[in-house]
């Protein structure tokens, strides 16, 4: 596609229209997630997220910036003569027979309006648990979590890190047609056939807290809280689970253990999240090797004393992963299941003594552990490992 841009930008006057749809063709074809649209001072840089990191696409004549946002403003029903006020809109992108669902933000910035297009393309179903990176043992305590009838299970990790395709799947596994499956989410990401879906608006008052009040008036069996934000979410969200609704929400916390510290600080008394919570899945996205490329290199002491490993995994990049080395990610996960053992130390607030005992219960392995495992199985590099232990 670099080629059929350069040529339209030859052609005088630019074909504005073919020139957004070129970019957005352009940036599926190389798997991105997000463009972003951002004027300089001399020229327009596009830029692609790709397995999370953003790669610098092309660079357009700056002469073209006006006319490019306010195509993307065309199609994503906002106002084309608002040039001072952020905007957000959505529209759909046809691709191959392929639909793709697209999230517009534009900002007024000091050197231009700046947009970022977020690319959702639109699947018939959700990931399965494997496909997303849970191993049979995690996969079997996430069974044991949705069997139960009540309860909430929660996916923590940084922004970007697959919480919500997480939440996504686990959803598809319990929406049946005698299950009232109701969402409110912030925004909708992706469309699910047979569940309700809510989408916040805060200038409307539908927010995370009063949208979940209005959504247990709905006689939901099962409740999905796109994020647990603030104090009163918190105490609604628990207090369903407690009434007799599965209640699946995503935090912001660095691990499973730190979930639990989260929501004491958001003011969730500790009986309430030993009477609750199921399910605390922590989690990661760490981009995989190239198998085209894959050759295998020694470790140095450092990384041998780490990941106890004298031979490592690493792609040095080719064609088909466009020089990165990498072709796709995949989750590293920590899994903490709810047991009597364990809820006796939430209700306790013994957060020191819930760590030596999920760690003995066997079942439970650490998010650095878990890391680990993948650069031992060729699947991603140390570096990869490291850098999102850190987050």
């Amino acid at each position: 596609m670099q080629t059929d841009i350069q040529d339209l930008l030859r052609r005088n006057p630019i074909p504005i229209v073919l020139l957004v749809d070129a970019l957005i063709v352009s940036a599926y074809a190389l798997r991105a997630s997000d463009i972003h649209v951002a004027p300089g001072t001399h020229a327009l840089l596009i830029r692609f997220r790709i397995d999370g990191h953003l790669i610098d696409a092309h660079q357009l004549p700056l002469t073209v910036h006006a006319e490019v946002i306010a195509r993307l403003k065309i199609l994503a029903g906002l106002r084309t003569d608002e040039h001072q006020t952020a905007q957000d809109g959505r529209f759909r992108f046809e691709q191959e027979d392929k639909l793709i669902d697209i999230r517009v933000s534009i900002a007024p910035t000091y050197t231009g309006e700046n947009a970022v297009l977020r690319l959702l393309p639109i699947v018939a179903t959700a990931p399965s648990l494997s496909t997303l990176g849970f191993s049979e043992a995690q996969q079997t305590l996430i069974h044991k979590a949705l069997a139960r009838p009540y309860g909430m299970i929660l996916t923590t990790g940084p922004t970007g890190s697959g919480k919500t395709t997480t939440l996504y799947t686990l959803l598809t596994q319990l929406a049946k047609r005698d299950v009232s499956v109701v969402t409110i989410e912030d925004p909708v990401e992706y469309a699910l056939e047979g569940i309700t879906q809510i989408q916040t608006n805060e200038r409307t008052g539908i927010t995370f807290a009063g949208g979940l009040r209005s959504i247990l008036r709905q006689d939901p069996d099962v409740l999905l809280v796109g994020e647990i934000r603030d104090t009163e979410t918190a105490r609604i969200a628990t207090n369903a689970a407690l009434t007799g609704h599965q209640v699946l929400s995503t935090l912001h916390a660095n691990n499973a253990i730190a979930a639990f510290i989260r929501l004491r600080d958001l003011g969730v008394e500790s009986y309430l999240l030993a009477s609750t919570i199921s399910l605390v899945i922590a989690q990661r996205l760490v981009r995989v090797n190239c198998t085209h490329c894959v050759v295998p290199m020694f470790a140095d002491e450092a990384t041998t004393a780490l990941f106890d490993i004298t031979i490592y995994m690493r792609s040095g990049g080719c064609k088909q992963c466009n020089g990165t080395g990498f072709s796709g990610r995949v989750g590293i996960f920590e899994l903490l299941l709810v047991d009597s053992t364990i809820r006796d130390c939430i209700g306790d607030d013994d957060l020191e003594t819930l760590l030596e005992v999920a760690i003995g219960s066997g079942s439970f392995v650490p998010l650095p552990v878990a890391g680990m495992h993948l650069v031992h199985e060729g699947i991603t590099t140390p570096e990869e490992v490291i850098r999102h232990m850190h987050e």
